[in-house]
């Protein structure tokens, strides 16, 4: 008889995160196709009007800032950031368990220093009333607080997988840990 329980909670854990940084990329691809739209009107408004809407290569260059950031963390639950495994794909599974908990760990601490720096950024910028230096004037906070929130995310994203892993890797389940923080083709592509 198949047992009937419901998967450990990290494993759920991981499984909500994977879902909701999946709409979070089906977000990020329509932003991108209205940059790209844009962009393309731009260019045909060029050609047959001698002049372009104004904007759009400022614009599309917050949108690739901002997507970029927020799709970090899409990257991160579909296990698809690069990764040099010489050493950790000769080891056994509990080995590779803990060094993929050191990389997620390490992740978090990167991610988090990005997103602490960040809010200095963007503070300095409300308090200063920064605008960019284009026709558009854009008020910076805008792309700024876009891009950050995508490191934050990251962040939190990174520290609830660090943390998830580490529970896996206590109690022993290592085939787990590597479905929910190893490298995808050692894990079997499977996703969580």
């Amino acid at each position: 008889m198949p047992d009937a329980s419901p998967p450990p909670w990290p494993l759920r854990l991981v499984a909500v995160l994977a879902r909701i940084n999946r709409g979070i990329a089906i977000v990020c691809g329509l932003v991108l196709l209205v940059a790209m739209a844009l962009i393309l009107a731009e260019i045909v408004m060029r050609q047959a009007a001698g002049h372009g809407i104004g904007g759009a290569d400022e614009i599309s260059g917050y949108v690739m800032a901002g997507i970029a950031a927020w799709g970090f963390s899409y990257a991160l639950v579909e296990r698809a950031h690069v990764r040099i495994d010489v050493l950790t794909g000769r080891l056994p599974l509990p080995g590779r368990s803990i060094f993929d908990l050191v990389a997620l760990a390490g992740l978090t601490a990167v991610a988090g220093t990005v997103t602490a720096y960040g809010w200095r950024v963007l503070e300095t910028t409300l308090s200063r009333g920064s605008r960019a230096n284009t026709p558009l004037e854009t008020p910076l906070w805008i792309p700024q607080s876009i891009w950050l929130s995508g490191w934050a995310w990251l962040t939190l994203v990174a520290a609830l997988l660090t943390l998830a892993t580490a529970a896996l890797v206590a109690t022993g389940r290592f085939r787990e840990a590597e479905r929910a923080a190893g490298v995808a083709a050692e894990a079997g592509g499977d996703t969580p």
